[in-house]
């Protein structure tokens, strides 16, 4: 609607009868009502991208003179040129998307680079650190990006690989927490939800393009405001996939709200996508309720008598038996008959009179039947998966081990010692500490304590950095577990990573079982609203080193990333405190990771096309192969180079040297060979062994990004 507004104003201006039919036509349209979540896609976005270089053609934006508070000015501006003027450069600018556009000439420090979202996107990725203590293993990326343009460089390296998605996006709270179109979206936008909806859908799309179609999880965090509305996206846009949502308590002291009950508590979407759903993992007591219906590590015994559903004795008749009880042994030793409507229980008797029956009567004399007919009883009785409680004075109860739990049995999951005196299975206590839970949809577990293990916890790995609002580092950690327990080499992505909290969980996962998980956050460098006047108000723009330093990236996410593994805090003094739950240990012990950090550049498709970006698509070759071992970043005199995983090959002359090396290194999957020919491609291609991929550069990058911006608007 913002879109049709601002139309509607250029066709009033324009023909003021005009304007006023079509105004009148468009509101009968809205009285129409769609099926399903209707919201209105809104401009596409954009975003500012301080530190580029202003080229001819470019976008711009003109920022405010320096020491001035407000945001400037928000009009679009195309460079026509850039000349030097007395040793300064000077941009001419046009005014875009305006009937009568102004031209002005300005200094191009004082203009900012804009890229809007249906602008193509050729990105390239430069390296800003790195730590390493994890060996061999894959390295866990941090990438500094708009997060939809990451999304949209992710496409080429990770498209379809992706095993799980955790994120905690913003909430729209209406108290400055994101921006839509540079702007922050206030709590008294009237198009407030309809913006949050096109953000998050646009994002979204691309993210359904990197998960696994046959196994992986999407898994969303939210609060009351917008938990209804992302519930229908999501169900617009993941028709297939299997969708549940838990309520989880993540402050046990409740958040007051004005002229309501006070929360304490917010949402988790779990989106199964092919054959994911959640594993039973082993956690602890905490998950386990008195009547749960989860392992404690002890043999499950089910009453036999039905209860619930069609449990009277009139829903299954032929189930109204007596169970013939030997009250020597306590043992079951046979079934008598099903009654008749018009018989009681004192009009049986059994031929042996030894023998005591049993029915499936409740203790206030209401007659019910039992779960099992008088073949499939016995059998049980067999296999040792039927024993008594009570006693013959005060009543007998049947208890029955059901299918489920026989085959835990069978498979070695409980210690078997042989039969007791009843004849029944001797079954022990699974050595295994914890409990395998697949818990109910309602979690009030101590550890996902936002403020106990989100905010103080990450003071103590960034003492004196604050940061709004972090989730448990532990609530993250078992939100996952539930969907990569099983897959110790999981990929697991997080594009709203704020202060690293999903990247530290998956350490902390791979700590406890020996894995190679590795996880890529998204995050912007973006400084708070309040933090924005203060240091406008200091003469400083974003892009200035003074200004960046305080931004999420740099300030927070790195530091945070850096100090789990090293164990280290950024002043370098051992961090305190311990790690507590599932895997106890002094966080100072840190990680055995490793991590890399990069900034998102936005390159020109012809010196990518001639091999003179190479330095900036290298990082994304890397991690299109792993993200593991060495990276190539010069392909030397020789014109190719082999790595672990992947090699690169530029100089075709050199081809046969380049491939007898890739045959003698058995680690290498995925190759990449510089050409525009077809042919050469192909011919080298043939060459190499069965268990690599050909990639051809750079039309596979080209055409990724030509296809992918033309399909995402």
């Amino acid at each position: 609607m913002s879109r049709l507004t601002e139309l509607l104003r250029q066709a009033r201006k324009a023909d003021e009868q005009l304007g006023a039919d079509l105004e009148a036509e468009i509101a009968t349209l809205l009285k129409r009502r769609t099926f399903g979540l209707v919201f209105e896609r809104h401009v596409p976005e954009a975003v500012e991208l301080p530190g580029r270089s202003v080229r001819r053609g470019d976008k711009v934006r003109v920022l405010p003179s320096r020491g001035e508070t407000w945001a400037g000015d928000q009009r679009l501006w195309r460079v026509e040129r850039v000349q030097r003027v007395d040793g300064a450069r000077e941009a001419h600018v046009w005014e875009l998307d305006a009937e009568e556009p102004e031209t002005q000439v300005v200094a191009v420090d004082d203009v900012v680079v804009v890229a809007e979202f249906k602008d193509r996107l050729y990105p390239g990725l430069v390296e800003t650190g790195r730590v390493e203590r994890g060996g061999d293993k894959p390295f866990h990326t941090v990438i500094n990006a708009e997060n939809f343009h990451a999304l949209q460089m992710l496409t080429y390296t990770h498209r379809g690989r992706v095993d799980a998605i955790y994120i905690d996006p913003p909430y729209n709270s209406g108290a400055k927490d994101w921006k839509y179109n540079n702007d922050y979206v206030e709590g008294d936008d009237d198009y407030r939800h309809s913006k949050w909806l096109a953000f998050m859908e646009r994002r979204l799309n691309i993210a359904q393009e990197l998960l696994d179609p046959d196994d992986s999880v999407l898994i969303v965090t939210i609060d009351e405001k917008e938990v209804h509305r992302l519930a229908l996206l999501l169900e617009q846009m993941f028709p297939d996939a299997g969708i549940q949502m838990v309520s989880s308590q993540i402050n046990p002291a409740n958040v007051a709200r004005r002229g309501g009950f006070g929360r304490n508590d917010e949402y988790l979407f779990f989106v199964m996508i092919g054959k994911a759903f959640p594993q039973r993992v082993r956690l602890g007591d905490d998950w386990v309720s008195g009547k749960g219906r989860t392992f404690t590590g002890k043999v499950r015994w089910d009453l036999l008598r039905r209860s619930g559903t069609n449990a009277q004795r009139s829903d299954r008749p032929r189930l109204f038996y007596p169970i013939l009880v030997d009250p020597g042994s306590k043992r079951v030793v046979g079934a008598g008959p099903h009654l008749s409507a018009e018989q009681t229980p004192d009009d049986y008797r059994p031929d042996n009179t030894d023998l005591i029956p049993v029915w499936p009567i409740r203790k206030d004399g209401s007659q019910g039947n039992w779960q099992l007919g008088q073949a499939a009883l016995m059998e049980h009785v067999d296999q040792g998966r039927v024993r008594l409680g009570g006693s013959a004075d005060k009543g007998y109860v049947v208890y029955y081990i059901k299918g489920g739990e026989y085959e835990k049995i069978l498979r070695g999951d409980y210690p078997l010692h042989g039969r007791n005196p009843d004849g029944s299975l001797n079954v022990g206590h699974s050595s295994s500490d914890g409990n395998l839970v697949v818990p109910g949809t309602q979690w009030k577990i101590a550890s996902h304590d936002a403020t106990q293990y989100g905010s103080r916890l990450l003071l103590l790995l960034l003492p004196g950095r604050p940061f709004p609002f972090p989730k448990s580092l532990y609530a993250v950690e078992d939100a996952l577990r539930f969907f990569v327990n099983d897959k110790p080499e999981a990929v697991i992505l997080d594009f709203f990573s704020g202060s690293g909290s999903t990247a530290h969980a998956v350490m902390r996962l791979n700590h406890q079982d020996r894995g190679r998980r590795q996880c890529i956050s998204v995050t912007n460098n973006e400084v708070s609203a309040n933090e924005q006047k203060a240091l406008r108000a200091k003469g400083l723009r974003s892009g200035d080193p003074e200004w960046e330093q305080w931004g999420i990236s740099d300030y927070v996410t790195k530091p945070r990333i850096c100090a789990a593994i090293t164990g280290n805090t950024p002043e370098g003094r051992p961090i305190k405190g311990a790690y507590k739950f599932v895997d106890e240990f002094p966080m100072a012990e840190g990680f055995e990771e490793n991590a890399a950090f990069f900034t998102l550049t936005y390159e020109a498709p012809l010196p990518v096309r001639h091999h003179r970006a190479f330095d900036r698509i290298a990082p994304m070759l890397w991690m299109r192969a792993g993200a593991q071992g060495r990276m190539i970043t010069d392909l030397g005199e020789h014109g190719w180079d082999v790595a672990n995983t992947y090699g690169v090959l530029e100089n075709l002359d050199r081809a046969a040297d380049f491939v007898a090396r890739v045959v003698e290194t058995n680690t290498v999957r995925t190759v990449f060979v510089v050409t525009d020919d077809e042919s050469a491609f192909q011919m080298v291609s043939r060459d190499l062994p069965s268990r690599v991929v050909p990639v051809q550069l750079y039309e596979s990058y080209l055409h990724n990004f030509e296809i992918d911006t033309a399909r995402s608007h």
